[in-house]
Protein backbone atom coordinates (compact mmCIF):
# COMPACT_ATOMS: atom_id res chain seq x y z
CA UNK A 1 0.00 0.00 0.00
CA UNK A 2 0.90 3.27 -0.91
CA UNK A 3 2.20 6.18 1.63
CA UNK A 4 -0.77 8.33 0.36
CA UNK A 5 -2.98 5.51 0.87
CA UNK A 6 -2.07 5.33 4.28
CA UNK A 7 -2.35 8.88 4.48
CA UNK A 8 -5.59 8.79 3.71
CA UNK A 9 -6.98 6.20 5.92
CA UNK A 10 -5.73 8.32 9.07
CA UNK A 11 -7.07 11.31 7.51
CA UNK A 12 -10.82 9.20 6.90
CA UNK A 13 -10.26 7.91 10.51
CA UNK A 14 -10.16 11.17 12.41
CA UNK A 15 -13.12 12.63 10.21
CA UNK A 16 -15.05 9.62 11.01
CA UNK A 17 -14.14 9.82 14.47
CA UNK A 18 -15.16 13.83 14.77
CA UNK A 19 -18.54 12.59 13.05
CA UNK A 20 -19.66 9.73 15.21
CA UNK A 21 -18.37 12.66 18.42
CA UNK A 22 -20.77 15.11 16.75
CA UNK A 23 -23.74 12.88 16.61
CA UNK A 24 -23.17 11.73 20.00
CA UNK A 25 -24.44 15.11 21.81
CA UNK A 26 -27.24 17.85 21.76
CA UNK A 27 -29.69 17.46 19.73
CA UNK A 28 -28.07 15.38 17.39
CA UNK A 29 -27.92 12.74 19.71
CA UNK A 30 -31.84 13.29 21.49
CA UNK A 31 -32.81 12.94 17.66
CA UNK A 32 -30.59 9.92 17.52
CA UNK A 33 -32.26 8.33 20.51
CA UNK A 34 -35.55 8.97 19.77
CA UNK A 35 -35.31 7.78 15.90
CA UNK A 36 -33.96 4.25 17.18
CA UNK A 37 -36.42 4.30 19.99
CA UNK A 38 -39.22 4.34 17.54
CA UNK A 39 -37.63 1.73 15.32
CA UNK A 40 -36.94 -0.66 18.17
CA UNK A 41 -40.62 -0.77 19.89
CA UNK A 42 -41.69 -1.28 15.99
CA UNK A 43 -40.11 -4.36 16.27
CA UNK A 44 -41.39 -5.33 19.10
CA UNK A 45 -44.41 -4.83 18.08
CA UNK A 46 -43.78 -7.34 15.60
CA UNK A 47 -41.58 -9.75 17.69
CA UNK A 48 -43.23 -12.32 19.85
CA UNK A 49 -41.82 -12.78 23.73
CA UNK A 50 -41.21 -16.51 23.00
CA UNK A 51 -38.65 -15.32 20.13
CA UNK A 52 -36.27 -13.22 21.98
CA UNK A 53 -36.29 -15.34 25.33
CA UNK A 54 -37.79 -18.74 26.54
CA UNK A 55 -38.63 -20.17 30.24
CA UNK A 56 -35.57 -22.05 30.97
CA UNK A 57 -33.85 -18.66 30.39
CA UNK A 58 -35.83 -16.42 32.39
CA UNK A 59 -35.24 -19.82 35.05
CA UNK A 60 -31.89 -19.48 34.25
CA UNK A 61 -31.51 -15.50 34.63
CA UNK A 62 -33.00 -16.24 38.41
CA UNK A 63 -30.64 -19.06 39.28
CA UNK A 64 -27.76 -17.04 38.66
CA UNK A 65 -28.61 -13.39 39.55
CA UNK A 66 -31.21 -13.88 42.29
CA UNK A 67 -30.46 -17.38 43.77
CA UNK A 68 -26.27 -18.49 43.53
CA UNK A 69 -24.74 -14.89 43.34
CA UNK A 70 -22.68 -14.59 46.34
CA UNK A 71 -23.85 -11.54 48.27
CA UNK A 72 -20.73 -9.03 49.85
CA UNK A 73 -20.96 -9.57 53.78
CA UNK A 74 -21.36 -5.60 53.56
CA UNK A 75 -24.92 -5.44 51.71
CA UNK A 76 -26.23 -6.07 55.79
CA UNK A 77 -24.37 -3.68 57.13
CA UNK A 78 -25.34 -0.76 54.51
CA UNK A 79 -28.54 -2.14 54.56
CA UNK A 80 -28.99 -1.39 58.31
CA UNK A 81 -27.03 1.37 58.18
CA UNK A 82 -30.02 2.60 55.65
CA UNK A 83 -32.47 2.00 57.58
CA UNK A 84 -31.35 3.60 60.69
CA UNK A 85 -30.55 6.89 58.81
CA UNK A 86 -34.45 6.93 57.26
CA UNK A 87 -35.86 5.78 60.67
CA UNK A 88 -33.95 8.74 62.31
CA UNK A 89 -34.53 11.47 59.31
CA UNK A 90 -37.18 14.35 60.20
CA UNK A 91 -39.53 13.41 58.04
CA UNK A 92 -40.35 10.55 60.71
CA UNK A 93 -41.42 13.03 62.88
CA UNK A 94 -43.16 15.08 60.80
CA UNK A 95 -45.49 12.51 59.18
CA UNK A 96 -48.66 10.98 60.49
CA UNK A 97 -49.68 7.59 59.65
CA UNK A 98 -52.80 8.85 58.03
CA UNK A 99 -50.49 10.72 55.68
CA UNK A 100 -49.29 7.47 54.78
CA UNK A 101 -52.43 5.15 54.61
CA UNK A 102 -55.50 7.25 54.51
CA UNK A 103 -58.91 6.23 56.65
CA UNK A 104 -60.09 5.11 53.36
CA UNK A 105 -57.77 2.90 52.39
CA UNK A 106 -57.22 1.38 56.07
CA UNK A 107 -61.55 0.65 55.76
CA UNK A 108 -60.55 -1.29 52.37
CA UNK A 109 -58.17 -3.27 54.18
CA UNK A 110 -60.15 -4.31 56.96
CA UNK A 111 -63.29 -4.92 54.81
CA UNK A 112 -61.26 -7.67 52.70
CA UNK A 113 -59.67 -9.12 56.23
CA UNK A 114 -63.04 -9.28 57.55
CA UNK A 115 -63.90 -11.70 54.33
CA UNK A 116 -61.86 -14.46 55.48
CA UNK A 117 -63.84 -15.81 57.93
CA UNK A 118 -62.39 -19.45 57.48
CA UNK A 119 -58.87 -18.63 58.09
CA UNK A 120 -60.19 -16.18 60.90
CA UNK A 121 -61.88 -18.83 62.74
CA UNK A 122 -58.96 -21.63 61.89
CA UNK A 123 -56.88 -18.99 63.78
CA UNK A 124 -59.12 -18.66 66.71
CA UNK A 125 -59.07 -22.55 67.32
CA UNK A 126 -55.51 -22.72 67.50
CA UNK A 127 -55.15 -20.24 69.44
CA UNK A 128 -57.97 -22.20 72.26
CA UNK A 129 -55.88 -25.75 71.63
CA UNK A 130 -52.49 -23.92 72.69
CA UNK A 131 -51.18 -25.50 75.38
CA UNK A 132 -49.79 -21.82 76.46
CA UNK A 133 -53.51 -20.52 76.53
CA UNK A 134 -54.98 -23.62 78.49
CA UNK A 135 -52.46 -22.90 81.00
CA UNK A 136 -53.25 -19.45 81.09
CA UNK A 137 -56.99 -20.06 81.14
CA UNK A 138 -56.42 -22.74 84.28
CA UNK A 139 -54.28 -20.44 85.99
CA UNK A 140 -57.03 -17.48 85.14
CA UNK A 141 -60.05 -19.48 86.53
CA UNK A 142 -57.87 -21.21 89.53
CA UNK A 143 -56.68 -17.40 91.15
CA UNK A 144 -60.05 -15.91 90.11
CA UNK A 145 -61.72 -18.98 92.42
CA UNK A 146 -59.58 -18.89 95.45
CA UNK A 147 -60.25 -14.95 95.69
CA UNK A 148 -63.57 -15.12 95.32
CA UNK A 149 -63.91 -18.15 98.16
CA UNK A 150 -61.85 -15.95 100.80
CA UNK A 151 -62.14 -12.07 99.72
CA UNK A 152 -64.38 -10.95 96.87
CA UNK A 153 -68.20 -13.02 97.64
CA UNK A 154 -71.21 -12.12 98.14
CA UNK A 155 -71.23 -12.77 101.96
CA UNK A 156 -67.66 -11.56 102.41
CA UNK A 157 -68.38 -8.26 100.70
CA UNK A 158 -71.41 -7.47 102.68
CA UNK A 159 -71.29 -8.64 106.23
CA UNK A 160 -68.79 -7.02 107.78
CA UNK A 161 -65.54 -9.17 109.15
CA UNK A 162 -66.76 -11.93 107.21
CA UNK A 163 -63.19 -12.03 105.41
CA UNK A 164 -61.37 -11.22 107.59
CA UNK A 165 -62.90 -14.59 109.49
CA UNK A 166 -62.31 -16.53 106.80
CA UNK A 167 -59.12 -15.86 106.33
CA UNK A 168 -58.32 -16.26 109.73
CA UNK A 169 -59.90 -19.63 110.11
CA UNK A 170 -57.46 -20.90 106.66
CA UNK A 171 -54.72 -20.10 108.50
CA UNK A 172 -56.23 -22.10 111.87
CA UNK A 173 -57.25 -25.39 109.45
CA UNK A 174 -54.01 -24.89 108.32
CA UNK A 175 -52.01 -25.23 111.43
CA UNK A 176 -54.49 -27.78 112.38
CA UNK A 177 -54.45 -30.15 109.48
CA UNK A 178 -51.07 -29.13 107.64
CA UNK A 179 -51.09 -29.39 104.09
CA UNK A 180 -54.79 -28.47 103.75
CA UNK A 181 -53.80 -25.79 101.42
CA UNK A 182 -51.77 -28.07 98.99
CA UNK A 183 -54.75 -30.74 98.92
CA UNK A 184 -57.04 -28.05 98.03
CA UNK A 185 -55.16 -26.79 95.67
CA UNK A 186 -54.99 -29.85 94.45
CA UNK A 187 -58.54 -31.08 94.42
CA UNK A 188 -59.40 -27.56 92.61
CA UNK A 189 -56.49 -27.86 89.72
CA UNK A 190 -57.66 -31.69 89.05
CA UNK A 191 -61.43 -30.07 89.09
CA UNK A 192 -60.25 -27.41 86.42
CA UNK A 193 -57.98 -30.23 84.52
CA UNK A 194 -61.38 -32.44 83.66
CA UNK A 195 -63.45 -29.19 83.30
CA UNK A 196 -60.84 -27.32 81.04
CA UNK A 197 -61.95 -28.68 77.65
CA UNK A 198 -65.74 -27.38 78.16
CA UNK A 199 -64.40 -24.57 79.30
CA UNK A 200 -61.99 -23.71 76.12
CA UNK A 201 -64.96 -24.94 74.18
CA UNK A 202 -67.07 -22.52 75.58
CA UNK A 203 -64.29 -19.58 75.11
CA UNK A 204 -64.08 -20.34 71.20
CA UNK A 205 -67.92 -20.54 70.79
CA UNK A 206 -67.81 -17.23 72.96
CA UNK A 207 -65.01 -15.72 70.76
CA UNK A 208 -66.78 -16.67 67.37
CA UNK A 209 -69.56 -14.68 68.43
CA UNK A 210 -68.01 -12.13 70.04
CA UNK A 211 -65.70 -11.21 67.03
CA UNK A 212 -68.54 -10.32 64.68
CA UNK A 213 -67.86 -8.69 61.82
CA UNK A 214 -69.54 -5.60 62.96
CA UNK A 215 -67.76 -5.92 66.26
CA UNK A 216 -64.08 -6.38 64.65
CA UNK A 217 -64.68 -3.40 62.26
CA UNK A 218 -66.07 -1.30 65.07
CA UNK A 219 -62.43 -2.48 67.40
CA UNK A 220 -60.38 -1.83 64.39
CA UNK A 221 -61.80 1.57 63.37
CA UNK A 222 -61.43 2.80 66.98
CA UNK A 223 -57.82 1.42 67.57
CA UNK A 224 -57.42 3.23 63.51
CA UNK A 225 -58.87 6.83 64.85
CA UNK A 226 -56.58 6.61 67.93
CA UNK A 227 -53.09 5.85 65.92
CA UNK A 228 -53.48 7.62 62.89
CA UNK A 229 -52.29 11.19 63.83
CA UNK A 230 -49.29 9.93 65.73
CA UNK A 231 -46.29 10.81 63.68
CA UNK A 232 -43.83 7.58 62.52
CA UNK A 233 -41.83 8.65 65.40
CA UNK A 234 -43.80 8.56 67.85
CA UNK A 235 -45.26 5.24 66.70
CA UNK A 236 -41.94 3.90 66.73
CA UNK A 237 -40.73 4.49 70.45
CA UNK A 238 -39.20 1.88 71.69
CA UNK A 239 -37.00 0.59 69.17
CA UNK A 240 -33.75 2.10 69.23
CA UNK A 241 -31.31 1.66 66.63
CA UNK A 242 -29.23 -1.41 67.42
CA UNK A 243 -32.93 -3.58 67.61
CA UNK A 244 -33.54 -2.21 64.11
CA UNK A 245 -30.18 -2.98 62.29
CA UNK A 246 -30.43 -7.03 64.23
CA UNK A 247 -33.66 -6.86 62.39
CA UNK A 248 -32.27 -5.89 59.11
CA UNK A 249 -29.94 -8.25 59.67
CA UNK A 250 -32.10 -11.20 60.29
CA UNK A 251 -34.24 -10.26 57.34
CA UNK A 252 -31.37 -10.28 55.29
CA UNK A 253 -30.07 -13.63 56.54
CA UNK A 254 -33.60 -15.24 56.38
CA UNK A 255 -33.26 -13.95 52.86
CA UNK A 256 -30.23 -16.04 52.13
CA UNK A 257 -31.90 -19.16 53.18
CA UNK A 258 -35.56 -18.54 51.51
CA UNK A 259 -34.24 -17.82 48.00
CA UNK A 260 -32.29 -21.49 48.15
CA UNK A 261 -35.13 -23.36 48.81
CA UNK A 262 -37.14 -25.43 46.42
CA UNK A 263 -40.56 -23.18 47.66
CA UNK A 264 -39.10 -20.15 46.19
CA UNK A 265 -38.07 -21.60 42.95
CA UNK A 266 -41.30 -23.48 42.51
CA UNK A 267 -43.04 -19.85 43.28
CA UNK A 268 -40.45 -18.14 40.48
CA UNK A 269 -41.34 -20.86 37.87
CA UNK A 270 -45.44 -20.71 38.43
CA UNK A 271 -44.63 -16.85 37.64
CA UNK A 272 -42.37 -17.16 34.53
CA UNK A 273 -44.71 -19.67 33.20
CA UNK A 274 -47.65 -18.04 33.75
CA UNK A 275 -45.93 -14.87 32.14
CA UNK A 276 -45.07 -17.04 29.24
CA UNK A 277 -48.73 -18.80 28.81
CA UNK A 278 -49.75 -15.14 28.93
CA UNK A 279 -47.42 -13.24 26.60
CA UNK A 280 -45.05 -15.85 25.10
CA UNK A 281 -46.89 -15.57 21.04
CA UNK A 282 -47.89 -11.68 21.98
CA UNK A 283 -45.75 -8.50 20.48
CA UNK A 284 -43.57 -7.76 23.26
CA UNK A 285 -44.72 -4.25 22.98
CA UNK A 286 -48.09 -5.83 24.49
CA UNK A 287 -46.16 -6.92 28.19
CA UNK A 288 -44.74 -3.37 28.23
CA UNK A 289 -47.68 -1.81 27.78
CA UNK A 290 -49.44 -3.76 30.59
CA UNK A 291 -46.64 -3.02 32.94
CA UNK A 292 -47.04 0.56 32.22
CA UNK A 293 -43.38 0.96 30.15
CA UNK A 294 -44.70 3.02 27.18
CA UNK A 295 -43.30 5.02 24.71
CA UNK A 296 -43.19 8.14 26.46
CA UNK A 297 -42.07 6.36 29.91
CA UNK A 298 -38.75 5.30 28.07
CA UNK A 299 -38.53 8.68 26.63
CA UNK A 300 -38.86 10.44 29.77
CA UNK A 301 -36.12 8.45 31.16
CA UNK A 302 -33.86 8.67 28.79
CA UNK A 303 -34.30 12.55 28.55
CA UNK A 304 -33.46 12.90 32.39
CA UNK A 305 -30.87 10.24 32.79
CA UNK A 306 -29.68 8.57 29.62
CA UNK A 307 -28.46 12.18 27.94
CA UNK A 308 -27.14 13.19 31.00
CA UNK A 309 -24.97 10.23 31.27
CA UNK A 310 -23.58 9.98 27.97
CA UNK A 311 -22.76 13.83 28.44
CA UNK A 312 -20.83 12.59 31.42
CA UNK A 313 -19.13 9.77 29.83
CA UNK A 314 -18.32 12.45 26.79
CA UNK A 315 -16.53 14.97 29.26
CA UNK A 316 -14.68 12.11 30.58
CA UNK A 317 -13.25 10.82 27.38
CA UNK A 318 -15.03 7.24 27.53
CA UNK A 319 -16.82 8.18 24.62
CA UNK A 320 -13.85 8.76 22.18
CA UNK A 321 -12.10 6.25 23.07
CA UNK A 322 -14.74 3.69 22.61
CA UNK A 323 -15.48 5.33 19.39
CA UNK A 324 -12.01 4.79 18.26
CA UNK A 325 -11.54 1.28 19.59
CA UNK A 326 -14.58 0.56 17.39
CA UNK A 327 -13.32 2.14 14.27
CA UNK A 328 -9.77 1.46 14.26
CA UNK A 329 -9.41 -1.65 13.70
CA UNK A 330 -11.56 -1.33 10.57
CA UNK A 331 -9.01 1.90 9.44
CA UNK A 332 -6.42 0.02 9.98
CA UNK A 333 -7.09 -3.37 8.23
CA UNK A 334 -5.83 -4.44 5.03
CA UNK A 335 -8.98 -4.55 3.13
CA UNK A 336 -9.64 -0.87 3.95
CA UNK A 337 -5.95 -0.29 3.25
CA UNK A 338 -6.31 -1.73 -0.60
CA UNK A 339 -9.61 0.05 -1.37
CA UNK A 340 -7.98 3.06 -0.58
CA UNK A 341 -5.08 2.42 -2.78
CA UNK A 342 -7.82 1.53 -5.46
CA UNK A 343 -6.49 -1.78 -6.07
CA UNK A 344 -9.01 -4.42 -6.91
Amino acid sequence: MTKSAGTLAERLYEEHVRHEMAALKGAKLKKFLERELDELLDHAGRITLNRVAGIDQVMGVIERVVVDMELDAGIPELAAEMATEVMNSPVQAETTLGEIISREQATGFLEEALELRQQRERVISEIMAHPVYQELVSNVVYHGLVNYLYEDNLIARSVPGVGSMMKFGKKVANRAVPGLDETFERRIKAWLADSLPGLIARSEAFLHRALSDDELRDSVMAAWVAVEDKTIAELREGLGDVELQEFVVLGYEFWLQFRKTGYFEGCARAVVEHLFAKYGDRPVTDLLNDVGVTREVIRTEIEAYGIPVMDVLREEGYLEALVRRRLSSFYRSAAAKKLLAGEE
